[in-house]
């Protein structure tokens, strides 16, 4: 399997697309450091929780897209027409498809990490700020559960019909113009512009409501539930 996954992890990195995206992601990442994270979101500052957390949800929209471009590597005719002989052999079937997942899986932490690097880069050079301790919860909360959700559910929807990826593709841009609910505030970036001010104080430390934490956490069950089911699919 571990020969299998590297073929796999060479397939998804090694090629135009991935730098093309990675390119894409640092150029507007720069965009929205420069141009709104500097300035603080709800009155809070540049390098607070807040104002990570409200970054992190503008660059979700082309984190997700990577992720479920991935997929498409794996959904493609040629990529199906392997698939019957992998198919042949229940146990080549299973190795493959759970590659395939830690590989896309890897792909999307990668892109991830590029995002989280250039904040690092753009904090530490403009306010000399090194203390990332503090950052973590906004990551997970934001960027881990809809990414694990993208690549199951976008590994589901290409086994129906290969295109319904590419539909899927717009979902959080769709998302980021609707009124939601504070529960799924995460999706078009309320929840760190709103909630913030709604907590009555100066700079507030950061908390996530339970609506929220409880949203984020059934789509971190039901992309990790998808994926389980995709791979023991096949056996």
């Amino acid at each position: 399997m571990g020969k299998i996954f590297i073929y796999e992890c060479k397939r998804l990195l090694w090629n135009k697309f991935f730098f093309g995206i990675m390119m894409i992601i640092l150029f507007y990442g720069w965009q929205v450091l420069s141009g709104t994270t500097i300035s603080g979101v709800a009155h809070t500052a540049p390098f607070s929780a807040w104002s990570f957390g409200d970054y992190l949800s503008r660059m979700l929209p082309l984190l997700w897209i990577g992720a479920l471009f991935f997929l498409t590597f794996f959904t493609s005719r040629s990529a199906r027409r392997v698939s019957v002989l992998t198919d042949a052999a229940n146990a080549g079937a299973v190795r493959y498809a759970a590659a395939r997942c830690a590989a896309a899986l890897t792909g999307t932490g990668l892109l991830a990490v590029i995002c989280i690097a250039e904040a690092a880069v753009f904090y530490g050079s403009y306010f000399g700020w090194y203390d990332w301790g503090g950052l973590l919860k906004p990551f997970l909360i934001t960027l881990l559960p809809p990414l694990v959700f993208a690549l199951g559910s976008g590994w589901l929807l290409g086994q129906i019909r290969p295109w319904l990826i590419y539909v899927w593709m717009t979902a959080p841009l769709i998302c980021m113009a609707l009124p939601l609910p504070e529960a799924l505030g995460l999706w078009n970036g309320s929840f760190f512009t709103e909630y913030p001010i709604e907590l009555g104080a100066l700079d507030p430390a950061f908390a996530v409501p339970v609506s929220v934490v409880s949203a984020q956490c059934a789509l971190l069950a039901a992309g990790i539930i998808a994926m389980l089911f995709r791979t023991k699919k096949v056996s």
